[in-house]
């Protein structure tokens, strides 16, 4: 189906098509029963076409901290716009439903599709916080009942993980490269995939998903794994030794002898006297042919039998001899031991290396640390001080080990121009009624004061205008608000058959760098991974008046006898 920039069907027609989700199981039928068994009941009793709002948010940002970041918008998108059902999937839901299921209802599934649809969202990689909608979805009650669980499904995991990654990336702090390892670790392929892409959002710079990369353009990095090294048990396996120079002069036809010469001169250097003896061959071997093949990228996993005694010295004889050749090693990788300790005592052994063969930049090489990373490893390796450039990090990471869900909910605020609420004994479950807007409030400072809902027909806040801002459910809870900017929240992003103006969906890369760039103007104590400060939420004072004169008529009288 056709996207459109200004909502009419002519011009839908034309418009370029939107793909469709990046998952092919995400269909009409990746939904609960219980989503059909409703959506029959509402053509039965002929509401199926009631013109309903529902709002997508969630009630507790996750990994207890404060903020979570929105992602998984594109996939929703992506899903409305090629929302149809195909005549197998009938079939399927004709045998699956009761038997009296009437065939009318069939006919009318096979004629819907979401151009009857209106979809208000959050800019995907917006710093979000509970209760403000992050979806407002309009359209028949029937249509809109029917991309509930989809569209939890699609948002629920990509912000979990997206918020994760952020976490991480505050932990290590802006200098250092992150990079997801985390494919083989994920829950299933889809999990593997969302977990590239979100991460990346959240602040990564690359993935070792090949997939990921191919699909969404994410930069990808790689090396070895201990399997390549302990596969060659000496220098004689190696066939071809040759390797031209990097600037194609001329060619050195004995590599190996050339990295056996320069692991000589530092066994025999002053500096380094004394600090190894001989070193693992098998490892030299691997190392130098891994070399071979990619004189431009060397970078060596350490850690297979001594990071110290074998591993950093047998490196360093390899990336000496690239030198002599006009290349520059990368650096190496750690993924066992004490991190903290094995990175400062080889970031040592590195500039023993450049003053000792004036080698200017060897010192500066990149030390890349692995295996089972968190934010409290994170966090403890900065404590104790450590010399390692780039993190790997996979299951930790992407399986949200922390916390399993963000609990996203979709829950109906408005039929037919009627406000509903859905009421609790747990406060913090009641919905907050009606079509609304939302708008972020900033402060002198350029940072965000709080978030307001308001109703949908009030005036927006102005800036310089004192606004009485208050808690939804807590009447001591208030605060007057004057504003330095007004940003509104929720935009046009699937405008269906009306004539509003559509958001295009931004690159990957946009959406990477508005998460960086709302995640630099939160308040520092609102992120801090101890005890942060909670973000206000707040409703208008005439939003509130109507929250509460709705839940006493909505409320049952209780009788005492």
């Amino acid at each position: 189906m056709d996207a459109t920039t200004n909502g009419s069907k002519q011009e839908r027609s034309s418009s370029p098509k939107i793909d469709g989700p990046t998952n092919s199981m995400v269909t009409p039928l990746l939904t609960d029963l219980y989503q059909f068994t409703m959506a029959y009941a509402y053509w039965k009793a002929g509401k199926h076409l009631e013109r309903a709002v529902f709002d997508l948010f969630f009630r507790k940002n996750p990994f207890g901290g404060e903020y979570t970041v929105f992602a998984g918008l594109e996939e929703c998108i992506r899903f409305i716009a090629n929302f149809k059902f195909t005549e197998d999937e009938i079939s399927f839901l004709r045998s699956s439903l009761p038997p009296n299921c009437e065939d009318g209802f069939f006919d009318y599934l096979r004629g819907i599709d979401c151009f009857g649809v209106e979809v208000y969202a959050i800019s995907e990689g917006s710093v979000v916080f509970p209760k403000i909608p992050l979806l407002r979805v309009e359209g028949p009650i029937a249509v809109v009942q029917l991309l509930e669980t989809p569209f939890v499904n699609l948002i629920n995991y990509a912000s979990l993980v997206a918020t994760n990654a952020a976490r991480h990336r505050f932990v290590a702090g802006k200098s250092k490269v992150l990079l997801e390892f985390g494919l083989r670790r994920a829950q299933g392929p889809d999990g593997g995939i969302s977990a590239s892409k979100y991460c990346y959002i959240g602040g990564f710079d690359a993935t070792s998903n090949v997939a990921a990369g191919r699909l969404f353009g994410i930069p990808l990095r790689g090396t070895h794994s201990h399997a390549f090294v302990s596969s060659f048990m000496s220098p004689d396996e190696i066939i071809d030794k040759s390797l031209r120079s990097s600037d194609g002069t001329g060619t050195c036809e004995d590599f190996v002898s050339l990295v056996q010469t320069w692991l000589r001169k530092i066994q025999w250097a002053d500096s380094l006297r004394g600090v190894f003896g001989e070193t693992n061959q098998s490892e030299l071997a691997a190392f130098t042919s891994y070399a071979l093949a990619f004189p431009h990228n060397f970078l060596a996993l350490v850690d297979t039998y001594d990071v110290m005694k074998s591993g950093v010295p047998n490196f360093c004889a390899v990336a000496l001899a690239l030198s002599d050749l006009g290349y520059k090693a990368v650096g190496i990788r750690l993924d066992s031991g004490d991190l903290a300790y094995l990175s400062i005592e080889a970031r040592k052994f590195f500039r023993a290396i450049e003053k000792e063969f004036g080698m200017p930049g060897f010192g500066n090489m990149t030390i890349t640390a692995s295996n089972d990373l968190n934010e409290e490893t994170l966090d403890a390796l900065n404590k104790q001080g450590h010399e390692v450039d780039a993190f790997g990090i996979g299951t930790n990471l992407v399986t949200c080990y922390a916390q399993a869900a963000l609990g996203c909910v979709f829950k109906l605020v408005e039929i037919n121009n009627q406000p509903r609420i859905k009421l609790s004994e747990d406060v913090s479950k009641v919905s907050i009624p009606c079509k609304k807007r939302c708008y972020r409030l900033y402060g002198r400072e350029g940072y965000p004061l709080l978030d307001i809902m308001t109703g949908e027909n009030e005036p927006p806040p102005k800036v310089a205008e004192r606004i009485l801002c208050r808690h939804p459910f807590n009447e001591s809870k208030r605060a007057y608000v004057v504003p330095q900017h007004v940003e509104e929240l929720l935009k046009c992003y699937w405008p269906g058959d009306s004539d509003k103006a559509r958001v295009e969906l931004p690159p990957l890369k946009e959406i990477r760098d508005r998460c960086i760039r709302q995640l630099d103007q939160m308040r520092p104590d609102h992120m801090r991974r101890l005890n942060p400060t909670p973000y206000k939420v707040s409703v208008s004072a005439k939003l509130y008046d109507f929250i509460h004169f709705l839940w006493l008529n909505e409320a049952p009288v209780g009788e005492l006898q």
